[in-house]
């Protein structure tokens, strides 16, 4: 019996990640990369402002942080990889830290890093996986009412956590889950 890397761009992700930490624990914090600001904050002649708008995903502030966004992404990541493929996963990882990047930096006045964003886009991507055309499932309603009403209510709290994250990832879990064809073939990584 042999490993198999059976989910590229998730475990990708998880190991790229996890040597951000690492480089971090060992004196090499690389966080003024991998975090996005503030709008006020950011200059657009410089290069680096666009890469962090993406890369900010990438960049925790703590093993706690990691741990506790990376227990979803491995439990899910896998699952939304199989059902729509590791190049339609990446854009929609890709597409949801660029959204939570610009909201955090142009409504919000503390930065923003970690994953968080895309644990919430896999929560609510993963409850509509099984959907059929023209119904809504419960779960779906469910995750919204749990998971989403959670983060609006704790918005109110100085926790120094990104609801707003957690929020629009899992908007755009929704959105991606009720338009993103299920039914067409998927598109490996490599092909």
């Amino acid at each position: 019996m042999r490993i198999q890397y059976n989910a590229p761009v998730t475990l990708t992700f998880t190991f790229i990640c996890a040597a951000f930490m690492i480089l971090k624990n060992i004196g090499f914090d690389l966080t003024p990369i991998f975090s996005v600001g503030t709008f006020s904050s950011m200059s657009f002649s410089n290069p680096l402002t666009y890469f962090r708008l993406f890369s900010h995903v990438i960049g925790h502030g703590g093993w706690d942080h990691y741990f506790g966004n990376f227990t979803y992404i491995l439990l899910l990541g896998p699952i939304l990889e199989e059902k729509y493929g590791s190049k339609q996963l990446l854009t929609m990882m890709s597409i949801t830290a660029l959204v939570t990047g610009l909201i955090n930096a142009i409504f919000l006045s503390s930065g923003l890093l970690g994953a968080s964003g895309i644990v919430f886009m896999f929560i609510l991507l993963s409850s509509v996986v099984n959907v059929q055309k023209g119904a809504i499932p419960l779960t779906f309603i469910l995750i919204v009412i749990l998971f989403l009403g959670q983060e609006v209510v704790n918005a109110f709290s100085a926790d120094n956590i990104s609801q707003m994250a957690h929020l629009m990832g899992g908007i755009c879990g929704a959105i991606f889950g009720f338009s993103v064809d299920k039914y067409k073939p998927k598109a490996k990584l490599n092909q």
